[in-house]
Parts: structure tokens; C-alpha cells; sequence
């Protein structure tokens, strides 16, 4: 007996002993965390539990030359609530009130808001949805209400924002707004004035300390931000809405009837160089609309075609080898150059020309003796001059995918004695329409070729940030005689040569028309077509705007691929609703004639502002009208952004506070 009570004396040591070890391994591991690794694990801890997060910043808004809004931020804010962060009594005596708040607001029925916020309460619920999709205004509204406006931690209102980019004119220059996004496989992609101009309109993030309260779900821990964001500033582009929607409908009719691949147009601004239109538009195959897809008009450099032989007209005549009057057969319509045939469009050629009828008719044969015999000893000459117009390199603009010129150079390895006669008429080079609208547009301005100017101002507010002016690429392509002789030339062009269905006695216009063929050496010439194309300029006698127009495959089944049939009454079309649409007039008849629309808006406004010891509703008003009413009302006014006005910082009904400040957000 007593041996086996010694037995059992050692194992009760020996289990003693084991719980002996653990306890002191436990010590030690406790105070290896406490001490030595508990700072990794405090960390640990703190990032499953606290996280900071980015609060990103409005972007900038884009405008129009005249104001109108391109694209904006529009934020939509998410409301939820945390029903275990009230404290009973407030919990209860704010309820009802909250629930009938937000009826009023939300539409709902009371009873509604009532059971969702005591379910939530009961359940212990702490991410509880309230409504989503609202706007500033809607949630502004919110945060005031009894129990919310106590904010996160004691009202339990759990604020969620995002931002959506919108286009209030909708697809009309979309590709040129642009955007700035990264796509699904996490490649960002900067386009159109949105991507060039990101550092102005991106603003800075902000930073929210929030904790984690539940599987994916998170709350701020303060009422404020660590970081605040800065917004971006607004950018001011050159393009005129009026113009623009002029343009985009003009050529999309008819890209529609000639059943196009694609096609754009650009409306620039003489003297300046701003770009008041631009469209560029292509057919989906599957449905057959058209959709801004790509930027055709800086992006995709192809032959020209006779647009080009402007450019044999300036060599020929700035370096003195002939003048307009020089006398060309055109031999039938055809000229052989080294087994290769050169073609006039007219069957059985123009007979005997001057240059000047060459251009005006775009006799292939004539522009090509005209440059070939000038220039066939000195290529380089020919080409030196194309150069130091600069066409042999992109204009430099500020979007990504530039469309690269090609100019051959008799230093290339592939340049043949086809080049020079194949680049007279506009074949065997590549420019962009852009480029092309340029040139054509450094004649109108009387030999100064400015560039291209899409952005012309970036502000904060009502303070300019960076201001653009003209850029000059080439302050004198040619001689100011060359520069008449041309002008003149190209009026004929519209009076009495290819775009002659195009005149119009009562409205000048000047240019030139431009078929190329294209695919010719593809696929054994199946996948030949057509490029029409016309550029120019308007008034012609004192140029405001140069335009250019291009479609690309137009239906040949139509009879029609000419430039002036297919974009020549796109061009006239644009010019005649900028000029003659509404016309000017110095006289100014029944001036004390009362137009009904502007009593009733009097009335209207009048009706607003009559209780003058109350603030009126000035939601949708004018910015100046609303300025001028609370200023006559003795405050002072703040005044955010361009347009009417959006939101009031002191709400309709409120009593009037002489020299209080009122903030009027204009959108």
C-alpha cells in the first residue's frame, strides 16, 4: 500500500512539474510579446483594425470657350448608419424626429425610417443602409438632421462618396475631352484634354483614418480628415459648343448618307490657332451608328491626295521656277512615268492650262510636269522646303498618339524616280488632317502658321492659374505674294473649279478638294477605296475660320467619292450656319417692343425677392441675378463657380442678417 501511495506521490510531482514548465513558458512567451514583440503585434492589430483611406479628390471641371460645362465631377453619397454608436438617450429621443426627416427628404412613409432605424438599433446593427445615390445637396440636408448631426462617433451616420466623370453635352467631342483611367488590367490611359491636362484637373487625394466594425465594413474614427483633398483646378478649352454641334451634326449626316467608315472635321480659328470644333466619328459595324472612337484628326496620318498640291504651288512659286500663268498640256488626261500612268479624274485631260487652271480643276498631269521638270534635277530642293514648313514632324500637341508625317527624303533608300512626280500629286507621303488644316490655314492668315490650340486658359476659381497664347510654328511659309496668288487661286477653286457646286454668290468661301485612293498595293487592290477630303477656309476675303473635312470609304455604290460631293457640303454646310444663321444687322427696331418670355421671367424673379427680410430660393437662377439680388439685400456674396447657381449656403426662408456672407455655388 504504501509503495503504491509512492507512486502516485511521483506522478502527481511529475504532473506538478509539467504544469510548472508550461506556466513558465507561457511567462516567457507573454513577455516576449509584451516586451519584445509587441510592437509588431500592436501593429498587426492596428491594420486589421485601423486603415487609412484615400478620399479622392473633385477633379477640376472642363468648359467650353463659352462656359458651358464639358465635363464634370458629379460626387454621389451612400448614407448608412452605425446602430450601436448612439447612446440610448439620444437614441431615443431622436428617432422619430430622424425618421420624419427623412420622409420628408427620401419620400418614404415615416413609419418606413421609424422600423429601419429601431431594427437596426436592436440588432445591433452597424452598417445599416439609408439611401444611396444622393447628391451634395440631398446629403448636406442629411447630416443636419436630429441624431445625425451629431456626426460618426455619438449620431452613428456612417458618409460614403463617389465621384462620377460626366459629359453634360453627351458624345459631341467626347474623344477630345478625353479621360484619364486605369482600365481592367490595371493600365492607365491618359486621352484627349482630360489625359494632357491631369496634373491641373486631378487635384490632390486626402487621407481618412477609418475601423474596421464588421467582415468588410468600415468607419471613420474621427468627424475629420487626416488629410483633407485639394480639388483640381478647371480647365477653359478653345472649343465653342455652338460650332461644335454644328460641325458634329454636319458631318455625321453625312457620313450617314454616303454610308462612311469614318470621318472627322475641325473648325480652327484663323489668327489664333484655337480649335472651335472638332468631330471624329466612326461606324460600329454590328449597328451601324456612329461613335467618337478615335481622334482621326491628330491621330491617323494617310495620303492626302490633291489636298497636297498646295504645297507644289508654294515651292514653285516662292522659289521663282514658274509662275501661275504657265501654260501645261495635260495631254489627255494622261502622262507616263517610267512604265507608271499618272491620271487626270476628267476623261480626255484639260487640253492646254495654265498652272493656275491646273490647281483649280486638280489636274494631276499639270502639277506633275509643273513639279517634275522644276525639280527632277534637285529633288532635295522640293523636299527641303517641305521640311522647313515643318510637315515632317508632328505638330507637337499636347495628346498622347500624335499621328508621325512621312515625307520621303531622296536620302532614303527606298526613294525612286517615282517619288517626286507620286509626292506632287499627293501620293507616297503622309500627313494627319490636322496638319493639313494647318498649312491651308497659314495661307488664310497671310503666311503665318501658328499651331493648333485645344486648352486656353486653367483656373482656380475666378484666378487664372496658366494662360496659353498663340504659338507660332512658322512665322512666313511664303512670300506675301504667294500668299495673294494663292488666295486668289483658291476662291477659283469654289467659283469655277472642283468645288464649283459649292458657291454660293451671296458667301465667299476659298479651298481645295482633295480624292485619294487608298489600298491600292494591298490584297491585290481588293481592299482599294476612296479618302474625300476638302480644306479651307471662310470668309474669303478676310478668313476668321479655316476647316478641313475627311471621310474615309464612302459607299462607292453611291457614284459619288469626290471630295466636293462627299466633304464639300460638309465644309459649306458649317460655314453657312456660322455666318448666315443668324444675321447681324445695325438696326434695332421697336425698342420698346415687351417680349413676353422676358416679363415672365421678370415676374418670376420678382415674385422670388419680394419678402425682403427673408432669404429667397435662388436655386437655378442666372449667378449675376442672384448676386445682385442678395447684394441688394445687404450681404455679402461668395460666389463658386460658372453658370446658375446650384446650391445657397443659407437656405431659403431664413431671415435676412445684414452683412452676413452667403456662398452661391454656381454649376
Amino acid at each position: 500500500m504504501a509503495l503504491e501511495d509512492k507512486h502516485i506521490s511521483y506522478r502527481i510531482y511529475l504532473v506538478a512539474f509539467a504544469i510548472f514548465l508550461v506556466a513558465i513558458a507561457i511567462a516567457v512567451k507573454l513577455t516576449n510579446i509584451q516586451w519584445v514583440e509587441g510592437d509588431y503585434y500592436r501593429k498587426l492589430a492596428k491594420d486589421r483594425t485601423v486603415k487609412t483611406f484615400v478620399i479622392p479628390a473633385n477633379k477640376g471641371n472642363i468648359y467650353s470657350a463659352d462656359g458651358s460645362l464639358l465635363a464634370t465631377s458629379i460626387p454621389n453619397y451612400t448614407i448608412r448608419f452605425d446602430a450601436v454608436a448612439p447612446k440610448t438617450i439620444d437614441f431615443e429621443s431622436k428617432v422619430d424626429s430622424l425618421a420624419m426627416s427623412l420622409s420628408k427628404l427620401l419620400g418614404k412613409p415615416t413609419v418606413f425610417y421609424n422600423s429601419l432605424l429601431r431594427t437596426a438599433r436592436a440588432n445591433k446593427s452597424r452598417y445599416t443602409l439609408i439611401a444611396e445615390n444622393l447628391s451634395y445637396t440631398e446629403y448636406s440636408k442629411i447630416k443636419k438632421m436630429p441624431l445625425f448631426n451629431k456626426g460618426a462617433y455619438k449620431g452613428g451616420i456612417i458618409v460614403e462618396q463617389e465621384t462620377v466623370r460626366e459629359h453634360p453635352i453627351g458624345q459631341i467631342a467626347e474623344r477630345t475631352i478625353g479621360y484619364d483611367k486605369v482600365d481592367e488590367d490595371g493600365f492607365r490611359k491618359r486621352v484627349g484634354i482630360e489625359g494632357a491636362f491631369g496634373k491641373y484637373l486631378n487635384g490632390k487625394d486626402g487621407k481618412v483614418l477609418k475601423q474596421k466594425i464588421a467582415k468588410g465594413q468600415w468607419k471613420p474614427i474621427r468627424d475629420i480628415n487626416e488629410v483633407d483633398p485639394q480639388d483640381g483646378y478647371d480647365v477653359i478649352s478653345t472649343i465653342d459648343v455652338y460650332i461644335q454641334d454644328i460641325a458634329h451634326h454636319a458631318l455625321l449626316k453625312q457620313l450617314q448618307e454616303y454610308e462612311a467608315e469614318h470621318g472627322c472635321v475641325v473648325v480652327m480659328e484663323t489668327k489664333t490657332g484655337q480649335v472651335k470644333a472638332i468631330s471624329n466619328l466612326g461606324r460600329d459595324e454590328k449597328s451601324g451608328n456612329y461613335y467618337e472612337t478615335i481622334n482621326y484628326a491628330v491621330a491617323e496620318a494617310h495620303e492626302p491626295g490633291s489636298t497636297f498640291k498646295l504645297i507644289d504651288m508654294i515651292a514653285l512659286l516662292d522659289d521663282h521656277k514658274i509662275d501661275t500663268s504657265k501654260v501645261f498640256d495635260s495631254h489627255g488626261g494622261i502622262i507616263d512615268f517610267k512604265g507608271k500612268k499618272v491620271r487626270d479624274s476628267h476623261d480626255g485631260g484639260y487640253g492646254k492650262i495654265s498652272l493656275a487652271r491646273g490647281f483649280e480643276v486638280s489636274s494631276n498631269t499639270v502639277m506633275v510636269q509643273s513639279v517634275y521638270e522644276n525639280y527632277k534635277d534637285n529633288p532635295k530642293e522640293f523636299v527641303d522646303r517641305i521640311d522647313r514648313m515643318g510637315l515632317n514632324k508632328p505638330l507637337g500637341l499636347p495628346f498622347q498618339g500624335e499621328g508621325n508625317p512621312k515625307i520621303p527624303q531622296p536620302s532614303d533608300k527606298n526613294w525612286s524616280a517615282l517619288s517626286l512626280p507620286w509626292m506632287a500629286f499627293g501620293y507616297g507621303v503622309a500627313v494627319t488632317p490636322l496638319q493639313t488644316l494647318t498649312l491651308y490655314n497659314a495661307i488664310a492668315n497671310n503666311g503665318e502658321m501658328v499651331k493648333p490650340q485645344f486648352v486656353s486658359e486653367i483656373k482656380e476659381w475666378n484666378k487664372t492659374i496658366k494662360k496659353y497664347d498663340k504659338q507660332v510654328i512658322n512665322p512666313k511659309i511664303c512670300s506675301d505674294e504667294t500668299t495673294k496668288k494663292l488666295r486668289a487661286i483658291m476662291q477659283n477653286v469654289v467659283k469655277r473649279g472642283t468645288a464649283a457646286k459649292l458657291y454660293s454668290k451671296d458667301f465667299s468661301m476659298a479651298g481645295k478638294t482633295g480624292t485619294a485612293q487608298a489600298g491600292y498595293g494591298t490584297n491585290g487592290g481588293l481592299d482599294k477605296h476612296y479618302i474625300s477630303s476638302f480644306v479651307g477656309y471662310f470668309p474669303a476675303e478676310n478668313p476668321k475660320y479655316s476647316c478641313i473635312v475627311v471621310v474615309h470609304k464612302p459607299n462607292t455604290s453611291k457614284n459619288n467619292y469626290y471630295g466636293a460631293d462627299v466633304a464639300g457640303p460638309v465644309f459649306k454646310r458649317i460655314a453657312q450656319k456660322i455666318f448666315t444663321d443668324v444675321p447681324s444687322t445695325n438696326e434695332i427696331n421697336n425698342i420698346d417692343r415687351k417680349i413676353a418670355k422676358q416679363e415672365t421671367k421678370y415676374v418670376e424673379d420678382y415674385t422670388k425677392v419680394q419678402d425682403i427680410n427673408t432669404i429667397p430660393d435662388l436655386k437655378g437662377m442666372p449667378g449675376m441675378d442672384a448676386v445682385a439680388i442678395v447684394g441688394n439685400l445687404g450681404l455679402k456674396v461668395i460666389v463658386k463657380g460658372i453658370g446658375k447657381v446650384k446650391s445657397q449656403s443659407i437656405q431659403a426662408g431664413q431671415p435676412v442678417i445684414k452683412n452676413s456672407t452667403i456662398t452661391l455655388e454656381l454649376l
